[in-house]
């Protein structure tokens, strides 16, 4: 019975860590830590570090959650989120939607009491965003859903530079832009190989219901202005010669692993996921060398 009563908390233990989608969490604090450190101008102090990046990870696991919430249905109908809590109904939705308010109100406490006024505020916004715009609004109205929606993904640019300073500047519009425009990209290149699952659910992501050759146009319109935005984050947070000069080597990469995919390509899907996979390693170096050059211009 001991056992039993365990392995039943246990399951649903993991189901509410599973609803925060903590490798989804992982890619907004890349995002978070180059902002505090660019907008200190070094290292910020250790405390404000912590509780920035524990509201942050609260605050996007709330927003997921949320939004697990309001896909249970359609993630029944897709092999790729069948095994989601909601899902198998390790959790119900009441479950579900108490932790995911518990979770973002805690976030809100933390950016309130440790942080600033604007970085609570954006938090705020930021999941509001994400959970009524994206998921309720745009995700089956429109194949643009990725690139609005998207902005809020991008937030943990501003709030990382608005928990140091109280304050945007333009270097942190410049970061927010990059991780804009890296977004469609990197999500289309997952959506590509898991195209049967979307439309399945009836969403309409742009590789279900566009042509290859409207998908890599757009790809590489978005990939270009990801790159020159890229560029001008380094100008404007007046990082060495030699930081733009590797930031233009990941651009380059990126876009080489872009030219691999086209209309024509044997394994098609394949390649989608190596370029899927490539995206997160760009954004991963990409923000190691933002803060390392910060760092050595100190």
């Amino acid at each position: 019975m001991r056992t039993d009563s365990h392995a039943n908390l246990s399951t649903k233990v993991r189901g509410y860590v599973d609803l925060m989608k903590l490798r989804v969490v992982e890619l907004l604090l890349v995002s978070t830590l180059p902002a505090m450190v660019l907008a200190q101008n070094g290292l910020p102090s250790l405390s404000l570090t912590i509780s920035t990046l524990i509201g942050g990870t609260l605050a996007a696991g709330s927003a997921n959650a949320f939004n697990m919430v309001i896909e249970s249905e359609s993630d029944k109908l897709m092999k790729r989120t069948a095994k989601r809590p909601l899902a198998t109904g390790v959790l119900s939705k009441r479950e579900a939607t108490v932790f995911a308010t518990f979770i973002g109100l805690i976030s809100l406490v933390i950016f309130g009491v440790f942080t600033t006024p604007l970085a609570t505020l954006l938090s705020f916004i930021a999941i509001a965003f994400y959970v009524i715009v994206y998921t309720i609004g745009l995700k089956r109205r429109t194949t643009q859903n990725i690139v609005w929606g998207g902005a809020a993904g991008c937030m943990p640019a501003l709030i990382g530079w608005a928990a140091v300073t109280n304050s945007l500047s333009v270097t942190a519009w410049s970061f927010f832009f990059v991780i804009f425009f890296w977004t469609p990209p990197h999500f289309w290149a997952l959506a590509i190989k898991y195209k049967d699952d979307y439309a399945a659910a009836g969403i309409p992501m742009l590789p279900v219901v566009a042509t290859k050759t409207h998908l890599l146009r757009q790809m590489w319109v978005y990939t270009i202005a990801m790159v020159a935005s890229s560029v001008a984050l380094f100008i404007n947070a007046d990082l060495q010669v030699w930081a733009q000069a590797l930031n233009l080597i990941l651009g380059a990469l990126f876009a080489w692993q872009l030219r691999g995919l086209d209309e024509k390509s044997e394994n098609y899907e394949k390649i989608a996921g190596k370029i899927f996979h490539w995206s997160i390693t760009y954004l991963s170096l990409l923000s190691v060398l933002l803060v390392a050059a910060q760092l050595l211009k100190a």
